[in-house]
């Protein structure tokens, strides 16, 4: 057996060690333990619904309007989930930094996988609401896989990015906090996305903008496949090569931010 294969079984051993340590460690001191995977965004879902669907009257022209909101509001809990343990997670991991040589990406590999079981126990939640709701299941609902893959990236990316400055500048936490409050209302989890459209030409214009968001164009997309094709997507909207301008969005953000995180790695056992 050659030494880079030696090495490869090291990093997978070591990332997936670090991965069930995360995970466990996160429920470890709560009275319902795992339960809070299900719990949090479920919640989040309740209190959207009951302000927004029943009092405000957002999407009543919806099919499945609460499997819309639910579908939403999950996935945009694991971009959140994310980048929030992806952002701490070198400083986090100072003491295993400092004692040891390895590749620095599985820290950071390793705290978004966490996100990612979450959300695979929340997908089975969803489409269980779903049944109970009445949608109608299809083999669309397979294409969700790699729309979830397309939005794990893209987190992937942000998170290299945000967890090698934070090494240095530990005000970026608090900064990324209050862009992610604002970027919650510029992606339509909450209001569909033809309320915007219905807003005359600027609601045209705006529309296109939102949806060239990669992580609006995965909500926009995902709802679609898993619940009624009468979602507005991407393709709807944007015509030509700029529809794929969401993917190359996230290509380019994990490859810059894979070369800031391998160039600034090498100091991170000085600076943390």
């Amino acid at each position: 057996m050659g030494i880079p294969n030696v090495l490869c079984r090291k990093n997978r051993i070591l990332l997936g060690e670090l991965v069930k340590t995360d995970f466990r460690l996160r429920y470890q001191d709560s009275v319902l333990g795992y339960f809070w995977a299900v719990l949090r965004p479920l919640l989040m879902f309740a209190i959207l619904y009951v302000v927004f669907a029943k009092l405000l009257r957002f999407g009543d022209e919806i099919p499945h309007y609460p499997v819309y909101l639910l579908t939403g509001t999950v996935l945009w809990n694991f971009f959140t989930e994310c980048t929030n343990q992806g952002i701490h997670s070198i400083v986090q991991r100072g003491d295993l930094i400092r004692k040891i040589s390895f590749p620095k990406y599985i820290i950071v590999v390793s705290a978004t996988a966490t996100a990612l079981i979450n959300l695979a126990i929340n997908l089975c939640v969803i489409i269980i609401f779903a049944l109970f709701n009445g949608v109608t299941p299809s083999f669309s609902w397979l294409l969700i896989i790699p729309l979830i893959l397309e939005l794990y990236l893209f987190s992937l990316g942000i998170s290299f990015l945000l967890g090698a400055i934070n090494v240095k500048y530990r005000d970026i936490t608090s900064i990324w906090d209050v862009l992610i409050q604002a970027l919650f209302y510029a992606v339509p989890i909450i209001y569909p996305i033809t309320l915007v459209l219905e807003s005359g030409d600027f609601g045209q214009f705006a529309s296109k903008i939102i949806l060239l968001n990669p992580i609006a164009q995965v909500i926009q997309d995902a709802r679609y496949n898993l619940i009624t094709n009468t979602t507005v997507t991407t393709w709807e909207i944007i015509d030509g090569p700029l529809q794929f301008l969401p993917l190359i969005l996230v290509v380019v953000t994990l490859a810059v931010a894979a070369l800031f995180f391998r160039r600034r790695s090498r100091r991170f056992a000085e600076e943390v």
